[in-house]
């Protein structure tokens, strides 16, 4: 019985199996033929792109009132309360319920140096923020199932948990930029909250991260489309697929300069997958994209130097191919 209801809910609620069926009648009714690749492309923009935006909308919503017992004030006063290998757990573990990019991240991650939180600890927050919140699970859980999803943020929080040790014992302090590390974090008490506050602020999160993620589901879909209708199973196998044996390094080193978040990266995982991609691959594609795109990189570049940067760089391009070509080698267990 357990099993009926969350394959329903896997399927009908957060997959909305049902919207594909009712797209479908309707442009079957407008005179669409859907066994067209144009056909089959609109379907499936359609589809996804309401999907994603349907579940985007109320995951930020229920994060951010999560959120807002999670102010910067509060977390640092968590995080002091930690050390060791602790310290880095419960940093990971709050990165999953703090911003949806790598961008908004950053500013959090130099409050908390500038603070005095040890560094490594402040890595783990920022290598976990971006790729493993809450968000990204939920939407995982609706594209490729529960244990895939599950096993992914799992990975996610090791890579953004070990990186945070190598940095804190490598001793790499004396590459923070100075601004952060003269800058006195100010200690105040955050204002208390009222329920109508919450509400409020999740409201504001939704309406805010739409506007700048909305454009990036768009292109995703967009690209997800193309490779699910128009590009050939046999090209797609022979890149990404298990005869590949560098496909994995290939998808990471792609997915680095993009720019986008889990939202915009899940509809071309989704298509790849369908086209005979392995997953390891395809998930380092997403972890690289969404953990270490130019643009982070770019913004980061103002608070480390040029030494901690690629410390940083290659410790979660490392982790991401090992967990890449690990997911690789279990492939038929996950699937």
């Amino acid at each position: 019985m357990l099993k009926i209801f969350w394959d329903f809910f896997q399927n009908q609620v957060l997959g909305m199996k049902w919207l594909n069926k009712v797209i479908g009648g309707g442009l079957s009714a407008a005179g669409l033929n859907l066994e067209s690749k144009t056909g089959a492309s609109i379907q499936f923009f359609l589809y996804d792109t309401i999907k994603i935006t349907v579940l985007l909308c109320v995951l930020i919503y229920l994060i951010s009132y999560i959120q807002s017992y999670f102010p910067p004030e509060r977390s640092k006063r968590i995080l002091g309360r930690f050390h060791g290998v602790g310290a880095n757990i419960i940093a990971a573990l709050l990165g999953t319920v703090t911003p949806f990019c790598s961008c908004s991240s950053i500013p959090l991650f130099i409050g908390f140096t500038s603070a005095g939180l040890p560094l490594g600890v402040t890595f783990s927050f920022l290598i976990s923020s971006p790729m493993v919140d809450l968000g990204s699970l939920v939407l995982l859980m609706s594209i490729f199932g529960t244990k895939i999803a599950v096993i992914y943020v799992l990975v996610g929080l090791v890579i953004a948990v070990a990186g945070g040790i190598i940095i804190e014992k490598l001793h790499m302090e004396k590459y923070v930029e100075e601004f952060i590390k003269s800058a006195n974090g100010i200690d105040m008490d955050a204002p208390a909250l009222t329920r109508k506050d919450r509400l409020y602020f999740a409201r504001e999160q939704v309406t805010e991260t739409f506007k700048k993620v909305f454009p990036y589901i768009l292109v995703g879909v967009g690209i997800g489309a193309a490779i699910h209708n128009w590009i050939p199973e046999s090209w797609i196998q022979s890149i990404l697929g298990s005869n590949n044996p560098f496909g994995v390094i290939l998808a990471t080193l792609v997915g680095i300069p993009m720019y986008a978040d889990i939202f915009g990266t899940i509809p071309v995982a989704e298509a790849l997958l369908a086209k005979g991609a392995q997953l390891g691959t395809i998930l380092a594609f997403m972890m690289a994209v969404t953990t270490l795109s130019l643009p982070s990189m770019i913004m980061l570049k103002k608070a480390v130097k040029p030494k901690l940067l690629t410390l940083f760089i290659v410790i979660c391009t490392t982790g991401i191919i090992l967990v890449g070509y690990l997911f690789n080698v279990f492939h038929a267990f996950f699937i």
